[in-house]
């Protein structure tokens, strides 16, 4: 009796011992797949991007145990840096708002690729808006082929791409015509606030507006812009020429003068004024204009802004300056931008030493 009651106790212990490691293995399978789960529903970084539009856009939040969710950010720890942006690890987020962008976005990906600015702190967000090229299809090929390569320190910190049609269509042979531009530059505000609204993350320090067809520019220009230390700033756009002639492209970056202010005292309140047409003259002093062999670095500050390339630090987008769709003190879209930023108490400057070019559009 004495030696069945040891053995039915040795074998108890046995049974719970198996009992133990089935639970415990049981335990961490579960818990590794919790966390495979909370990792693949996250924002994709450095690794190949998929399609997201602006309904099915993931997100991230730590589960705590109960019903609610919990995302701590401690936004007094965001930095934006003039001349230490890269050693305090501050993120870029590029923004680009695309239509019939095909035949540009090899030069584009290039430039980019090629900037002395570390890729991993640098994410990349695009809008395709009412395009009838293979636009959608030639990005994610590129981004494929970019956010696939070995060394993930080669790669984008992320890439999403969202879409988003207005139906506005508008021949290219009708884009820069005056009486064409305060609708088509409402539709361009509608996008940015779009792209913008859907695309800036809780990490992001700086965000940089770049045109799909700007063709060249210094590799170190996140740095270049940064060391201005303005909330809003801008290189000076001519346009690329194969005779190599000065020739001016981004009108909207200007200082009013005392000749334009005279004349928007006696306009409606929703009159939208326009650089660069003879339609109406606006007699302000353009960028383009303002001499150019100075330092690269020497500032001007500005009241109008266009986005060829437009450097902005994050925390003027997030204390409420967009793209005004509507007219703003005459203006919509970027030139709306600078002019609401400026109202806000923020700092617009420009560089017209310092050079970068844009393609030749139909």
């Amino acid at each position: 009796s004495s030696s069945e009651e040891k053995m039915s106790f040795v074998l108890g212990s046995k049974s719970s011992k198996r009992i133990l490691v089935l639970c415990t293995t049981t335990i961490a399978i579960l818990f590794i797949l919790l966390f495979s789960s909370l990792y693949s529903s996250s924002t994709i970084r450095q690794s190949p991007c998929r399609l997201l539009s602006a309904v099915n856009m993931p997100s991230f939040s730590l589960n705590l145990g109960n019903k609610d969710k919990h995302l701590f950010t401690n936004f007094n720890r965001l930095t934006t840096s003039a001349r230490h942006a890269q050693r305090n690890k501050e993120k870029i987020l590029v923004l680009t708002p695309l239509k019939d962008a095909s035949p540009y976005l090899d030069q584009y990906f290039k430039l980019l690729d090629e900037t002395s600015y570390p890729n991993h702190l640098i994410s990349l967000a695009f809008l395709v808006s009412d395009s009838s090229d293979d636009t959608l299809a030639t990005l994610q090929s590129h981004i494929h082929a970019i956010q696939s390569r070995w060394n993930y320190r080669h790669r984008f910190d992320s890439v999403r791409i969202f879409t988003k049609d207005f139906d506005f269509d508008l021949p290219s042979s009708k884009r820069h015509q005056y009486e064409m531009q305060p609708l088509r530059r409402s539709i361009m505000a509608r996008s940015r606030n779009w792209l913008l609204s859907a695309a800036l993350e809780s990490d992001t320090s700086w965000v940089a507006w770049i045109d799909v067809d700007v063709v060249e520019y210094p590799t170190s220009i996140f740095q270049d812009l940064m060391r201005a230390d303005a909330d809003v700033v801008v290189p000076n756009c001519l346009l690329k020429r194969d005779d190599h002639a000065f020739w001016a492209y981004d009108k909207n970056n200007w200082q009013e003068t005392d000749e334009s202010r005279r004349l928007q005292k006696g306009l409606d309140e929703d009159f939208v004024l326009l650089e660069g047409y003879y339609e109406f003259p606006t007699y302000r002093y353009l960028m383009v204009d303002m001499p150019t062999d100075v330092d690269k670095q020497y500032k001007v500050e500005l009241d109008g802004v266009g986005a060829t390339f437009t450097l902005v630090k994050a925390h003027v987008h997030r204390e409420g300056a967009n793209f005004p769709a509507f007219a703003y003190q005459h203006q919509v879209e970027t030139e709306g931008f600078a002019k609401m930023a400026k109202a806000m108490g923020f700092s617009v400057y420009g560089l017209p030493g310092y050079l970068i070019y844009h393609i030749q559009n139909h």
